[in-house]
């Protein structure tokens, strides 16, 4: 297992934790939507470092191919 998959496979776990204490949590709390903020953000910033590394190697990969 890379780092990577290793991280994905965290913020899977930390994701599913999270929304299983939001269901059980009163809901007239208040601050759940900063909860909810805070966890679209971080996913929001995941998918765009994963997309990142994609189009780095991809890149990387075709600039090293010969063509000739």
């Amino acid at each position: 297992m890379t780092a990577l998959e290793a991280e994905i496979r965290l913020l899977v776990a930390w994701t599913h934790t999270r929304v299983r204490a939001l269901h059980e949590e009163d809901p007239e709390r208040g601050d759940g939507i900063l909860v909810w903020v805070m966890m679209t953000a971080i996913l929001a910033a995941a998918a765009i470092a994963i997309v990142a590394i994609i189009v780095t190697k991809a890149t990387q990969k075709a600039n090293s191919t010969n063509t000739q």
